[in-house]
């Protein structure tokens, strides 16, 4: 009578053991400190923050990121001045807006700033901001654009951009514009009227606002990043920042949608759940492998951790005081997109020219790490998606913006989807929009 009980635990057992061997095997296949169930070591401090910047160098003639089989890569636009962010208008047009830091950035960050600021000018960050928008349009469809033009000038910073009805949202490092557009018009004259005020001031520490508009086009969603690191200009210089902002625009009332996000950018409706994704810079200084960036679904009214902890409810130490109350309610983002990738860019594929596989998915535009070793990001990568949640490990789409020799030849920002289902991103070291799309046979 002994032996079918025995045949059972033994059943019991081997079942027990397939199921940990199947687990471990699935986390084997997510890269370090990538996935939805990332593996967090313990903090390193160190009295100096690493430094490992990849020097700007210019593309060779010819010279190009690299793709995945089956994908070509081709220079959309290139010789513009330090494009950052993307939108694609209706009738196909690209709206790119050239930018970098307003000149008052960080202005009393001190001696530290001031160090960071030669390390971000050898990274090829240092130029003055261009402050417009530049139309591009590819009139004959061959993934070249042809026409370029200055959309709107003397502009502060500028970076995200909307289109609602008749309605272009710009989000400029100080205040959200709206500017009336004409369809097939290739420059604004018109002067914009200022919708918003946005935090800013003079440390504004992360400078870029991203902008996108709900489906309904009733409300926009402003993301405004942190002052400082870890809180160390004071709580008080983070009013209404590491958030997410909702805009009423009929009201032009405003509320914190989300906030504990550190430095959010990109932003993109998910095709299948409808749910609003962000992509979002953690904290530096705890280590090569803390913390990783992220995307996630951006719940209403949720708290993402920053400053008083990272990654859920892990505490950062470094932050006086706590709060553990806010710490209690930290949410654990969705997917982790790797320690200091600088993951800026996201949008949704929401076109049908690219093979099933990437319907509904992911692209994450990687400006790069400067202070991580080895270096990290300076890519593209893709995330697949599956009935509106990540469903696997990232996949390379674009690479090659490093040398062999440690130089970058560009780095990876704005992504988005254009009207022929190509996938565009902007370069802003390499000067250069490129475009990935399906080989021709």
């Amino acid at each position: 009578m002994a032996f079918p009980d025995a045949r059972k635990r033994l059943r019991m057992t081997l079942v027990a053991m397939l199921t940990a061997w199947s687990s471990i095997a699935l986390a084997q296949t997510y890269p370090a400190g990538f996935g939805p169930d990332p593996e967090l070591p313990a903090p390193r401090r160190a009295l100096l923050p690493t430094v490992n910047i990849a020097p700007a160098k210019s593309w060779s003639q010819g010279q190009k990121p690299l793709s995945p089989a089956g994908f070509d890569v081709t220079a959309f636009a290139s010789g513009l001045d330090h494009p950052r962010w993307l939108t694609t208008l209706p009738n196909g047009d690209v709206l790119v807006a050239e930018s970098n830091a307003p000149a008052e950035h960080d202005e009393n960050a001190g001696i530290k700033g001031a160090i960071m600021k030669k390390v971000m000018k050898r990274a090829g960050a240092g130029v003055p901001s261009p402050d417009r928008i530049v139309l591009l349009r590819d009139a004959d469809g061959d993934g070249v654009a042809e026409t370029r033009t200055v959309f709107i000038d003397h502009l502060h910073s500028p970076f995200g951009m909307a289109l609602v009805g008749d309605d272009l949202y710009v989000a400029d490092t100080d205040a959200v514009l709206r500017f009336r557009y004409h369809a097939g018009e290739t420059k604004i004259d018109s002067p914009g009227e200022k919708f918003i005020d946005l935090p800013a001031g003079s440390i504004n520490h992360h400078w870029t606002k991203n902008i996108i508009a709900s489906p309904d086009g009733k409300q926009l969603y402003v993301t405004i990043g942190s002052n400082s690191n870890a809180a160390e200009n004071g709580i008080e210089a983070e009013n209404g920042r590491a958030a997410i902002m909702e805009v009423d625009i009929a009201t032009r009332q405003t509320r914190l949608y989300a906030t504990g996000l550190r430095n959010p950018n990109g932003l993109s409706w998910q095709p299948q759940s409808g749910a609003l994704w962000t992509a979002v810079n953690e904290r530096d200084e705890l280590g090569n492998e803390l913390v990783p960036d992220y995307m996630t679904a951006v719940k209403d009214g949720a708290f993402y951790g920053w400053p008083y902890s990272y990654y859920g409810q892990h505490v950062d130490d470094r932050v006086k005081p706590q709060r553990a109350d806010l710490v209690d309610s930290a949410i654990v983002p969705d997917y982790a997109l790797g320690a200091h990738t600088a993951s800026l860019g996201l949008t949704f594929y929401d076109a049908k020219a690219f093979p099933q596989h990437y319907w509904n998915g992911a692209f994450i535009g990687q400006h790069g790490s400067w202070n991580r070793k080895p270096r990290s990001g300076y890519k593209v990568i893709f995330v697949p998606f599956v009935d509106g949640k990540p469903s696997g490990p990232p996949e390379d789409i674009l690479t090659g913006f490093l040398s062999s020799d440690g130089h970058a030849l560009g780095r990876p920002v704005g992504v988005a989807v254009d009207h022929t289902g190509g996938l565009l991103v902007a370069d802003d070291v390499g000067n250069t929009v490129w475009r990935v799309a399906p080989a021709s046979k």
